[in-house]
């Protein structure tokens, strides 16, 4: 789901992907730390760089590349 205020996104929330049903918000706001960059390709997919490292909870790592997620090592 995407936050936006006035056209401006500033967030995105998620299900984290790896099951354990935490809800994942990331700010993409460019005065947030951390922060996320949030681009859609040609069909809309989305990609946020960087990748999204859960220091809590489940530790998920993962990156979300046009619509997918992959998974770190």
């Amino acid at each position: 789901m995407l936050a936006e205020d006035d056209g401006e996104a500033w967030s995105i929330g998620m299900k984290c992907p790896c099951g354990c049903g935490d809800t994942v918000e990331l700010m993409l706001l460019a005065e947030a730390t951390p922060r996320w960059t949030l681009t859609l390709d040609a069909k809309g997919r989305p990609s946020l760089s960087p990748s999204v490292w859960r220091k809590s909870g489940c530790r998920a790592h993962y990156w979300v590349i046009n619509g997918r997620v992959r998974w770190c090592r």
